[in-house]
């Protein structure tokens, strides 16, 4: 490890900081546990810090990663019966078509850069997904993991809890990479759930998105303009609620009222997770 931490310098564009202290490397390999025979796709490697703990455990992983001087360096570590590597920019890799039919567990150090659009992309995929096992950003995953009510409960904790069941298992200190991160990491570990509810996807993402448009406003102020107070009403929510308050069931109920009423919602601004 100290050979390629010392020829490759980490790269900010790729949001690289690399896991190099083996106690924190063993427990999460601990905590994602892999197992002969299973479909193991790892997201950015970079210096095979867990890659080598996971094929210890499953004799054969894949991996995606963006870095090329990273893969070549891979490919002199570790045999194709070990290791597939997928060159590819994880939030463009086909996930939909990779292994199809077969059940996959996906484990990562994910960048901090882009880990909102990944675990959404991912999402698109849980009904394939046996787990998963990510390390984020502590402010991330207590954003994930928040309930109803909480300060960070807001869209990516709904849009996530839809369609999984997740627990954060630990924390890991800056001090255990290189470059140290200015902020402290979490591993996450996520279930898909097996049978989550039914809803158009379109108009629950458009639901909960301008329901968070702006946090402080309550339900009627941010969704007004094509949602009335009765079908709000009718969704469980009282009109006047924030949406850090509702269950993410109720948002269920309110994005099928307004894909059964055709209701077309156009977001305004950005919005904040």
């Amino acid at each position: 490890m100290a050979e390629v931490l010392k020829h490759h310098k980490a790269r900010k564009r790729f949001g690289q900081n690399f896991l190099n202290d083996d106690y924190w490397i063993q427990k999460i390999a601990d905590a994602v546990d892999p197992q002969q025979g299973q479909k193991i796709i790892e997201i950015g490697p970079g210096q095979a810090a867990l890659t080598r703990q996971l094929i210890a455990g499953a004799s054969h992983i894949f991996c995606v990663e963006i870095d090329r001087d990273l893969a070549a360096w891979l490919r002199t570590q570790f045999s194709s019966g070990a290791l597939t590597i997928i060159e590819a920019d994880a939030l463009k890799f086909d996930w939909r078509t990779f292994s199809e039919g077969e059940k996959l567990r996906v484990v990562g150090n994910l960048p901090y850069n882009i880990s909102s659009p990944l675990l959404f992309k991912l999402a698109e995929i849980s009904d394939r997904v046996v787990d998963q096992h990510f390390m984020l950003q502590k402010e991330v995953v207590d954003r994930m993991t928040a309930a109803p009510g909480s300060k960070t409960y807001g869209r990516l904790s709904v849009m996530l809890q839809h369609k999984y069941r997740m627990a954060k298992l630990f924390d890991v200190p800056p001090e255990a990479f290189t470059p140290a991160p200015k902020v402290v990491s979490s591993v996450v570990r996520m279930i898909p759930l097996e049978n989550p509810a039914e809803v158009d996807e379109k108009a629950f993402h458009d639901v909960v998105a301008a329901s968070f448009a702006m946090r402080r406003k309550t339900l009627r102020n941010n969704l007004s303009k094509w949602i009335s107070d009765d079908m709000i009403r009718e969704a469980g929510i009282q009109p006047e609620q924030r949406a850090e308050t509702i269950p993410v069931e109720n948002f269920i109920r309110l994005a099928r009222l307004v894909s059964e009423n055709n209701v077309s919602i156009t977001i305004p601004g950005t919005v904040v997770d």
